[in-house]
């Protein structure tokens, strides 16, 4: 590979801060309000022009669909976004659980609101290109925008960038599944000019459960059997008649999957029906081939329901999602990496730094919280091995397929987060570096702020 020689420079240096929190998805933007709210200099960097990462820039609304009955549930900031989109007007019941769903849009402005509130010095349009290191001691990192190349120090910084990107380039272990074994990308749409009427009767005479999941590539699953006979927004029959009816291309037969919600203005949001399988999105290639290749896909969902699904008659798109939705790219080698019997057995844990329900999705494997089990949170493992002043919040944090499949989840990414923040904060005010915080203080904040840690 060619390659060139890029002239050495001097960066100007924008900010100094306590806390420097890098991608504002649940988990860095959990992170960022517990550690503000710890009382500490909070300063939170993303790459797009709002906050909210999966919700707002993906598109995924379904923030606690697992929620049922017997749930026992997390505590803290993660259903405070749930709380305050409710009582903002940014969400409506979600179809299959005792949840909301978010409204994507107006959840940017909740995130902005939330973060004022907090204090929290919000940098908008600035992307991460390089840590600042001392040596193992990251100090902070070069970004680039409109305004050029310029430096953010910090004394701790949080990866929240959901690939692990920071604690990636500091040097530290990471790992990632094969990409061919990767869970699949999507691109997540939403239509508008749906008869919600006629659309609801539809799915009331012909109920969908998780048992019809089966037997459809990337939605093929394996339950425990209680969820076998659960509802299920779910949406397959339509893109099979049109299948058979040449309306849709033969290589595009794996389209299914679910709806969000439907609104009595006659907007189905959250179509979750397009997998991408091989597609890392850590690879640029990768996510230029996904976002083009996903849209044409969609394009042909909307011609099938518009055919086929009762109340999509006369309906259109209304958005794509900003981004690609990616389940699954690096994850760290920790100083505790999680297990599958840590999230199926109810693991426990001394540095605990919340909880969450026994929920996994992801791999072929379903299994919803329907009899009060949960599993806590390590504080460990958000410690990436080999950089000091790094915590790790969000989907990368240390663990095997099985329990990456649980923490993915947005509302455990808002629990590590939370974690994440306060511990931040205590490192900053006591001096400590993050191996040697007194933990117990840490758990003391963070049921000060609502979490539950056991």
């Amino acid at each position: 590979m060619t390659q060139i020689l890029e002239p050495a420079r001097a960066i100007d240096v924008i900010v100094e801060t306590d806390v420097l929190v890098v991608g504002a998805g649940p988990g860095g933007l959990a992170a960022a309000l517990a550690c503000a709210r710890a009382g500490v200099r909070t300063v939170l960097l993303e790459r797009y022009g709002c906050l909210g990462g999966n919700i707002t820039q993906v598109g995924v609304e379904g923030f606690a669909w697992y929620r049922h009955e017997q749930t026992v549930d997390s505590e803290g900031i993660g259903p405070e976004f749930e709380a305050r989109a409710r009582a903002m007007g940014a969400a409506m019941p979600e179809p299959q659980s005792l949840s909301h769903a978010l409204d994507a849009e107006m959840f940017k402005h909740v995130g902005d609101v939330m973060a004022q509130e907090a204090g929290v010095q919000v940098m908008l349009h600035r992307l991460c290109v390089a840590p600042i290191m001392d040596g193992p001691v990251i100090r902070g990192v070069i970004v680039e925008s409109k305004a050029g190349r310029e430096a953010i120090l910090a004394k701790r910084v949080i990866d929240g960038t959901g690939d692990a990107d920071i604690a990636h380039r500091a040097g530290a272990p990471t790992h990632k599944t094969p990409k061919e074994a990767m869970m699949a990308a999507s691109v997540m749409f939403s239509m508008s000019g749906v008869n919600p009427q006629r659309f609801m009767e539809a799915v009331r005479a012909d109920p969908q459960t998780y048992a019809d999941w089966r037997g459809n590539g990337e939605w093929s699953i394996e339950t425990t059997g209680k969820e076998d006979d659960m509802f299920s927004p779910f949406l397959r029959k339509p893109f099979r008649k049109a299948a058979e009816a040449g309306l849709l291309p033969g290589a595009l037969s794996t389209i299914a999957g679910t709806w969000g919600a439907v609104s009595d203005q006659g907007d189905l949001t959250y179509l979750n029906l397009i997998s991408l399988p091989a597609c890392d999105g850590t690879d640029p290639d990768d996510l230029t081939a996904g976002e083009i290749e996903g849209r044409r896909q969609a394009v042909h969902a909307i011609a099938a329901l518009k055919a086929f699904m009762p109340g999509c008659e006369d309906a259109k798109l209304r958005n794509f999602g900003m981004t690609l939705g990616v389940r699954d790219t690096r994850k760290i080698d920790a100083a505790y990496n999680l297990t599958a019997e840590d999230v199926r057995g109810q693991g426990r844990f001394e540095d605990s730094i919340g909880i969450f329900p026994e929920f996994i999705d992801g791999y072929g494997l379903l299994i919803l919280p329907t009899t009060g089990r949960y599993f806590q949170v390590p504080y460990r493992s958000m410690l990436p091995k080999g950089v000091e002043n790094l915590l790790v919040a969000g989907r990368s944090i240390g663990g095997d397929r099985t329990s990456h499949a649980a923490v993915r989840n947005m509302m455990c990414c808002a629990v590590s987060g939370q974690g994440a923040g306060v511990a931040a904060a205590l490192s900053v005010k006591t001096g400590r570096g993050f191996s040697e915080l007194d933990l117990a203080a840490v758990q003391a904040e963070l049921v000060r702020q609502g979490a539950r840690v056991w």
